[in-house]
Parts: C-alpha cells; sequence; structure tokens
C-alpha cells in the first residue's frame, strides 16, 4: 500500500491523496492503455489532485525509485506540463523544489485524443495504400 503523507508549504497545509484509490488505479490503467509509460501515468495521476508537492512526496505516494521519478517528470517538462518553482527550506538555506502540474487534466486528455486520433488517421491510410497495392 502507497502511504502518502501531508506537507507544509508556506504555512498551508497540502491534501492528502493516495493512488491506491480505486479510481486512481484506473485512471493510471487508462493512461496506459493510451501508451503512456507507467511511471509518468502514475506521476500524472498523482498530481492531478495536488496543489504543489515535494519530489520526495511524489516518490513516496508513487512508490517509485528518485531516478524513475526524474525520468517521469522530464517527459511531463518537455510537454510543457510541469511547473517548478524553488522554496526555501528550512535546514541551513537549502532550496526545495515544489512541483504541480501546469496542464490541466482535461488538457493532457486531450493530447492523448489528438495524438491516437493521428495514429488512427496514418493506419487507416497504410490499410488504404496496401488494398491498392494489393489490387495491381
Amino acid at each position: 500500500m502507497i502511504l502518502i503523507f501531508i506537507s507544509s508549504v508556506g504555512g498551508s497545509s497540502i491534501k492528502n491523496a493516495t493512488i491506491t484509490d480505486e479510481r486512481d488505479s484506473e485512471f493510471v490503467q487508462e493512461l496506459q492503455s493510451l501508451g503512456v509509460n507507467r511511471n509518468v501515468a502514475l506521476v500524472i495521476t498523482f498530481l492531478k489532485d495536488q496543489n504543489e508537492r515535494y519530489f520526495k512526496d511524489i516518490e513516496i505516494a508513487t512508490d517509485l525509485k528518485q531516478q524513475k521519478v526524474s525520468v517521469a517528470m522530464q517527459t511531463l517538462r518537455e510537454r510543457g506540463w510541469l511547473k517548478e518553482h524553488d522554496i526555501e527550506g528550512n535546514v541551513r538555506g537549502r532550496r526545495f523544489s515544489i512541483y504541480s502540474l501546469r496542464a490541466t487534466i482535461d488538457e493532457i486528455i486531450n493530447y492523448y485524443e489528438a495524438e491516437k486520433s493521428r495514429e488512427s488517421v496514418r493506419a487507416m491510410e497504410s490499410i488504404q495504400r496496401l488494398k491498392e497495392l494489393s489490387s495491381t
């Protein structure tokens, strides 16, 4: 079972959430069925209901190692879906990064819908071309 701890950013409490929830598990599975990498799907699913989270929160919530979270976050960053900023910690002035989704879930879903639509069109064009080639 994945446990998620409530953290405090700027004095306000962050909503507690879990990916062990049935709807979240199904959300991850549906993203994966569209070809989304499992780790990316886990990070999207966790962040979709969060305002801002520390990297460590994401690791704990998704049960992924640091390197796998980093790779997933890079995918989100490359698509422009990740918002991040640093805050000053209270331990020797260390800075911590805070993450959230820049894109809405609707925007992310629309992205995958358009991607699958393009793939479908390409597949149908290939099928049509195969039919043309086989009839000659």
